[in-house]
């Protein structure tokens, strides 16, 4: 009797390619499996050449590294992928949740409708994946993409871990207005503020509701957006509270849509360091310019030799907006011994939490810090540094480059410590 092919299995995604009988003659997996020749399983799963039948049967009976290789193969198909999606090994869905964003554009009009609705499934089982790595990767994966249906960029946008939903609220094009609006009511994430903060553009009613919420950071990094519109009625808010709030200092004095009155107003509210960078801004008219001069030195004259000091966030905003923001910042402030610095641009250059990167400085041990600055692009040299300036390790306990300049853990080595504080790389 004839076997029946399941729906969307071994069609649509493939070329004709090796018999499946043929194939599975080369290569029986249980006695590769026994012979410890699971390699040639996986370098056949691999194969584009190797079809789809073929890749179902290594897909329900290969080992891990095989059902992940089938997971990133681009012709498995879409019956295949979404047995994958329920994979009990986490890389598996991984490499699955990279694969399937980078079919998802142009598919419907590539395929059936009956695929494209197993592709979109397997999609949203992903989105809802219960280990945050597989949801994370997914969501950086398709941030950009305006082919995503909707409802699965919106569950991920709601999600309460902030690198999962972080990427969709900063650069998604299918959010709404109203849906940024909603996520901001609820409150739920306050880091999913500032990706929100960061998008371009932020629209004035969006801008209204970030203010709203007093959100220091969200607020700081709407006013270092350029691509933030934000009314004149709302910026006079921000400045009315400013006084209290010195990390809006600098981004008030960077931002480049201000009036005059609302310069002399900053100017009153900043110290020395501030005001000079405001004092040199090259859009202010003589009068101003001059009244911020006055200011600035009836401010040193009160107070010559103790000039104020920018916070560790203002630096970092700065840095930022400037395009500094880099290991050689981060080297400079581990030199300087500015822990907080530190912290503050760590954390932001690896798109992890502040409280994170604490916790990883408090643990006392290198390998962690070695690979989140290996996470953050960084160089060798900035752990060095980190580790000997700011964690101040006996040198028995610092883990120095391999060869000079190279990072002394394996890839697998560093993504271990990075998963054990929840860090998806």
């Amino acid at each position: 009797m004839e076997q029946r092919t399941p729906p969307g299995y071994g069609t649509g995604q493939a070329k004709p390619g090796l018999d499946p009988r043929d194939a599975l003659d080369i290569l029986d997996l249980r006695t590769a499996r026994q012979r410890g020749q699971e390699r040639g399983a996986a370098e056949l799963a691999s194969s584009t050449d190797a079809g789809p039948d073929v890749l179902h049967y290594l897909a329900t009976h290969g080992g891990p590294a095989t059902r992940a290789a089938v997971a990133a193969n681009p012709v498995a198909s879409a019956f295949t992928n979404r047995v994958l999606a329920i994979d009990d090994n986490e890389d598996v869905r991984a490499e699955l949740a990279v694969k399937i964003a980078r079919l998802m554009p142009g598919l419907s009009e590539r395929e059936s409708s009956h695929i494209f609705a197993l592709t979109v499934e397997t999609l949203e089982c992903l989105a809802r994946d219960a280990d945050v790595r597989v949801r994370a990767i997914l969501a950086e994966e398709i941030k950009s993409l305006d082919c995503i249906p909707k409802d699965i960029v919106l569950i991920l946008a709601r999600d309460l871990n902030s690198i999962v939903a972080g990427p969709i609220l900063q650069y998604s094009p299918l959010l709404s207005d109203a849906d940024l609006i909603e996520i901001i009511a609820c409150g739920q994430v306050q880091e999913a503020l500032a990706a929100i903060a960061s998008r371009k553009p932020v629209s004035e009613a969006v801008s209204e509701r970030l203010v709203q919420s007093l959100d220091v950071s969200a607020v700081a990094a709407l006013l270092v957006n350029p691509d933030a519109a934000i009314r004149k009625e709302i910026l006079d808010r921000i400045i009315d509270q400013a006084e209290e709030m010195h990390a809006w200092h600098l981004p008030l004095a960077l931002r480049a849509d201000l009036s005059a009155r609302a310069v002399r107003r900053i100017a009153s509210l900043v110290g020395a360091s501030i005001l000079e960078r405001l004092a040199a801004r090259n859009d202010l008219s003589d009068a101003t310019r001059i009244h911020l001069n006055r200011e600035l030195r009836a401010r040193l004259a009160e107070n010559p030799l103790a000039p104020d000091a920018v916070s560790p966030a203002e630096a970092v905003a700065a840095a930022r907006y400037e395009g500094r923001l880099d290991g050689l910042f981060l080297e400079q402030a581990a030199l300087a011994g500015s822990r907080e610095m530190v912290i503050v641009a760590l954390a932001q250059l690896a798109n992890v939490t502040e409280q994170t990167v604490k916790k990883i400085l408090a643990a006392g041990s290198a390998k962690p810090v070695v690979a989140l600055v290996w996470h953050a692009h960084l160089s060798m040299r900035v752990a060095f540094k980190i580790q000997t300036f700011i964690m101040k390790l006996p040198t028995r306990d610092i883990l120095p480059a391999r060869g000079g300049v190279g990072f002394p853990l394996t890839k697998e080595e560093m993504r271990w410590h990075l998963n054990y504080f929840n860090i998806p790389a």
